[in-house]
């Protein structure tokens, strides 16, 4: 599809710089934005890809005191780390800056102070949580308390991660400072707002008239903020990190971290063009109608890139909108959400330490998983199948075969291409629209697909080179193997063009390998892009085996991760209601020896056992398959309840009565049993 536009800006979600990337980052932000930004380049098309870390913000202070060092030690940690990450993993950016640069903080206090001086913002005075001990305000994400709703101890004062609910601070039933759990009270505080209120009608014609072509999640969600109404929004925070307010009688308040944030991609883009001159002017990237704006983000920030941003971009009047902003839905871990906090993640500065030369790998599983319309799930097991059954064995294998033949029939030199067959020309034919393909699907940010249909032209070299056998044939029609040979490193030169953005480190290797000094998309599709007569360099593997024992390890350390932070949080449930000894004195609790025990069919988590109870023998159901093989539990007298009325399962199965267990502070579980064997049906009392 033909760019109507000069020039490309894309822009990549800043991470926050008080931790490292996980794969959740790239998979949502990075991954799909650098895809994007190598394929305009490679179509020759003049785009600029920014980048930079967000290093503001009350949890940056929270770290350094827990730390005991500054703020500035965090963010200038963090940064450097990220960057080193991203450059390493092959996150292309044209810059990776930061919001503490000098060049950020005039622009951000420029913007600020034009809106201002404009009157576009208004001051307004309110009661907000205050920590006495600390001297500080707190955001909404800092306070903790107990769950109106659910009555979680530990409810945010913006959510309530166990029951989900959305909550406000002034919710909270006792609410804490959660980093120091002291109290808290409200004290009166000056700020100033963003009448977000006031663009309502413009945002509403712009986004839902104007860009239904949008995500439907993006669009979705932007409609729900509509609908509910905008209300005016800080733009300024009482803290002593950060951009101050330049406004005179603001002392000690600094601009909020989400006014201050988004701006960096502006002033990120100043200090690139400053250094390149030969890139044009920021003026020309922000503010010509001519170069369009696309942000790469995760569903969590669509409110700010689609309503906040643009609301102040807007009311400084001066800025391009953005064209799109193909937002991606949440990756989750090993079927848990990623938790930075429980550290119940894959981090990408371990990642690239433990599996070396693996970047491509991580890329081509986060594009294939891509939660591009819903929260997609991240698995080792399946980053293992992934790689073995379709790097290795379809696009390595192809490959692998094209050029060895190459270099053991013809000394590495790309043979002549003799009179095709009906078989050669049905090859050409199903790969000849591959550009097509792909182009209109990265043209509508549909990564997944795109790389979908790349693989494609491996699979389709693959079968080719399978069916026509050329090691078979080069002992009764040798002349026949280099057409053979000669469309299958057509193809393979086609693969390279292709999974450019996607896999840039194997591309880059794979046209090594076939001495390709130029590459363009253009010639994506092409049957004569390796002349015959070329000499190719020595073949290698493109891609390896991941072996069991590697997985392995990653899973034992998401599972070491999962057992401490239960051991560090562990704390006894809270005892339950209080009730009477006649109420105890229903309950029928016997010895029980397990005769049998076994596995029930599509029901993972149970077992049945058949007990011996004293009297007759009964079979009950009990939801423990994760803690015991069944032959653990054969003989073993256990504690059950006798009187309890049977429960009947979808498949027919009943239970007559329940297993006692105790459930350890990590979540284990432990059948109960007694000291010494007992008669079966012995009774507890």
């Amino acid at each position: 599809m033909e760019n109507k536009f000069k020039r490309t800006l894309i822009t990549s979600a800043l991470p926050y710089a008080n931790g490292p990337v996980h794969i959740g980052h790239l998979a949502g932000v990075y991954v799909p934005a650098d895809i994007y930004a190598r394929y305009l380049r490679l179509k020759g098309e003049s785009v600029l890809f920014i980048g930079g870390s967000d290093e503001h913000g009350v949890p940056v202070t929270i770290r350094a005191k827990k730390e005991g060092c500054t703020p500035q030690d965090v963010v200038d940690r963090y940064h450097n780390l990220i960057k080193k990450s991203f450059a390493d993993f092959g996150i292309s950016f044209d810059v990776y800056s930061r919001t503490t640069s000098a060049i950020h903080h005039k622009f951000a206090a420029d913007f600020f102070r034009k809106l201002y001086d404009e009157g576009k913002f208004v001051e307004l005075e309110s009661e907000q949580y205050y920590d006495e001990a600390e001297h500080q305000f707190l955001t909404d994400r800092n306070i903790r308390g107990e769950c109106p709703r659910c009555h979680a101890p530990e409810a945010y004062g913006d959510q309530c991660e166990k029951c989900g609910a959305t909550l406000s601070p002034d919710e909270l039933i006792n609410p804490y400072n959660a980093a120091t759990g002291n109290p808290l009270v409200k004290r009166l505080t000056k700020h100033w707002y963003l009448p977000l209120n006031d663009y309502q009608p413009w945002l509403e014609k712009w986004i839902l008239e104007e860009h239904k072509e949008w995500r439907p999640n993006v669009y979705g969600q932007c409609k729900s903020w509509l609908d509910g109404g905008l209300r005016p929004r800080a733009v300024t925070r009482d803290l002593d990190w950060g951009i101050p307010v330049p406004v005179e009688g603001a002392e000690g308040k600094v601009l909020y971290v989400w006014f201050d944030a988004p701006i960096g991609y502006i002033s990120n883009t100043k200090e690139l063009c400053d250094a390149h001159p030969e890139l044009g002017t920021w003026q020309q990237w922000w503010q010509d109608p001519e170069s369009r704006l696309i942000h790469f983000i995760g569903k969590d920030n669509i409110v700010f890139h689609c309503i906040v941003f643009p609301s102040m971009l807007k009311a400084h009047g001066d800025y391009n909108l953005p064209d799109n902003v193909p937002s991606n839905e949440f990756l989750n871990l090993e079927g848990d959400k990623i938790s930075t906090s429980r550290n119940h993640a894959v981090w990408l500065n371990e990642y690239l330490e433990e599996l070396p030369g693996k970047q491509d790998v991580l890329r081509y599983v986060l594009t294939a998983n891509a939660p591009e319309t819903k929260d997609n799930d991240f698995t080792w097991k399946d980053f293992q199948a992934r790689n073995n059954n379709e790097l290795v064995a379809v696009y390595g294998n192809f490959v692998n075969r094209a050029l060895q033949l190459t270099q053991k029939y013809y000394n590495g030199i790309v043979p002549e291409c003799g009179e095709l067959t009906d078989i050669d020309k049905a090859t050409l034919d199903e790969f000849k629209d591959v550009k097509q393909n792909v182009e209109k699907l990265l043209d509508n940010f549909k990564f997944r697909d795109a790389q979908k249909e790349a693989m494609n032209l491996a699979r389709i070299g693959n079968k080719y080179i399978a069916d026509e056998e050329p090691w078979k044939v080069i002992k009764t029609d040798p002349e026949r193997v280099k057409t053979i040979i000669y469309i299958s490193l057509q193809l393979t030169a086609n693969l390279a063009i292709a999974f450019e953005p996607f896999l840039p480190f194997s591309s880059k290797k794979l046209r090594e390998m076939l001495n390709m000094d130029t590459f363009r998309w253009e010639d994506l599709g092409s049957t004569t892009l390796l002349p015959a007569g070329k000499q190719l360099a020595k073949p290698s593997l493109l891609f390896e085996k991941i072996e069991d024992d590697v997985i392995q390890f990653q899973l034992d350390k998401l599972e070491a991760t999962r057992k401490a932070n239960l051991a560090a949080n562990a704390k006894a449930n809270p005892i339950k209601e209080t009730i009477s000894f006649d109420d105890f004195q229903k309950l029928d609790i016997r010895v029980g020896t397990v005769l049998e025990c076994e596995r029930v069919p599509k029901m993972k988590k149970l077992l049945k056992f058949l007990i011996d109870d004293g009297l007759n023998k009964r079979t009950i159901v009990s939801g423990i398959s994760q803690w015991y093989e069944p032959d653990q539990l054969v003989g073993k007298q256990v504690l059950f309840v006798a009187n309890l009325t049977p429960r009947e399962f979808k498949n027919g199965l009943v239970s007559e009565g329940m297993i006692l267990s105790a459930e350890d502070w990590d979540g284990t579980i432990s059948v109960t049993t007694v000291e010494h064997n007992v008669k079966p049906g012995s009774q507890i009392s």
